[in-house]
C-alpha cells in the first residue's frame, strides 16, 4: 500500500547537521531542523548506507516557483497529500518539472541518425569526410548525458550541495512521510521502484516521492532529490519496475 502519512513540511530554516561520520547506524542521515508556527520540525534526510547499498543525489536548478502550484499558497506546517498530480505530490518519473527537457530525446535521435549515415553511408552517397562524422558522435555522446544527472553520493557530497541551499532559502518545501511519533518527516527519497522481494515493495507507489526544494527570494527552487540504486525507473501505475 501506499505511504499512509505522506506529505509535504512547509517551513523555513532553523538548522543543520549530520550523523557522526563513523558513528550512524543502518543509514547516513542529514538533518534538517525547519521552524513552524507550532514549533521545530526535524526533516531525516539519507544520503549513505554502510550496507553498501548505495545512494545517488540530482540536483534540478532554476526553476520557477509556478511549478508548487496551489502548495505555495499553503500556510507553514506538514499538509498531507493523496498519491496523485492533482494534490501537488511528486514523482521523479512522472511530474514534468523534474525531467530533462522534452526536445532532448528527438534531438539525441536526429544528432545519432546523422552520425549513423556519415560513418556507414549508403552505396554511391558522397562521403562527406570522418571529421563531421567524427564531432557528430562526439555531440551524441555529449548528448546522451542527462542534463540534470545523477551523482553517487558518499554521503558528504550529497549533503554538501544541499546545506548552502537550505541555509539561503527563504522557503523550504520538504516531501515525505510524516513520522508515526514526534514532530518530523522521513522517507525524503524516492518511493517507488524498489525490486521484488525488497522489504520496501509493498510500499512502492506513484505520486508519493520525497525531495527537498528550496525557495530562494527571488521566487526561483532548487529541487534536491536522492534515491537509492536499487531502485529502478520507470515504474507502472502502483510503482513497481518495468
Amino acid at each position: 500500500m501506499p505511504l499512509p502519512r505522506y506529505g509535504v513540511a512547509i517551513g523555513t530554516f532553523h538548522d543543520f547537521g549530520r550523523d557522526p561520520r563513523h558513528e550512524y547506524g543502518e543509514w547516513y542521515h542529514g538533518h534538517l531542523v525547519m521552524g513552524f508556527p507550532t514549533g521545530l520540525w526535524e526533516a531525516a534526510l539519507d544520503v549513505d548506507s554502510p550496507s553498501g547499498v548505495g545512494v545517488a543525489y540530482r540536483l534540478v536548478p532554476g526553476l520557477d516557483g509556478t511549478v508548487l502550484g496551489a502548495l505555495r499558497a499553503l500556510p507553514d506546517g506538514f499538509h498531507p497529500l493523496s498519491p496523485d498530480p492533482g494534490s501537488g505530490a511528486l514523482d521523479y518519473q512522472r511530474s514534468p518539472f523534474l525531467q530533462d527537457p522534452p526536445w532532448l530525446p528527438p534531438l539525441r535521435l536526429l544528432v545519432r541518425r546523422a552520425a549513423e549515415f556519415l560513418l556507414h553511408p549508403p552505396p554511391g552517397a558522397p562521403v562527406c569526410g570522418p571529421n563531421l562524422a567524427d564531432r557528430l558522435a562526439a555531440l551524441l555522446a555529449h548528448l546522451r548525458r542527462d542534463i540534470h544527472p545523477w551523482v553517487a553520493s558518499d554521503g558528504d557530497n550529497a549533503l554538501d550541495v544541499l546545506e548552502p541551499r537550505l541555509r539561503s532559502a527563504s522557503r523550504l518545501y520538504v516531501f515525505g512521510q510524516s513520522f508515526a511519533d514526534g514532530p518530523g518527516v522521513h522517507d525524503v527519497h524516492l518511493n517507488q521502484g524498489d525490486p521484488v522481494g525488497s522489504q520496501w515493495w509493498d510500499t512502492d507507489g506513484a505520486w508519493q516521492d520525497g525531495a527537498v526544494l528550496c525557495e530562494r527570494a527571488d521566487g526561483r527552487l532548487t529541487a534536491w532529490q536522492i534515491r537509492f540504486n536499487t531502485q529502478r525507473l520507470p515504474t507502472d501505475d502502483q510503482g513497481h519496475p518495468r
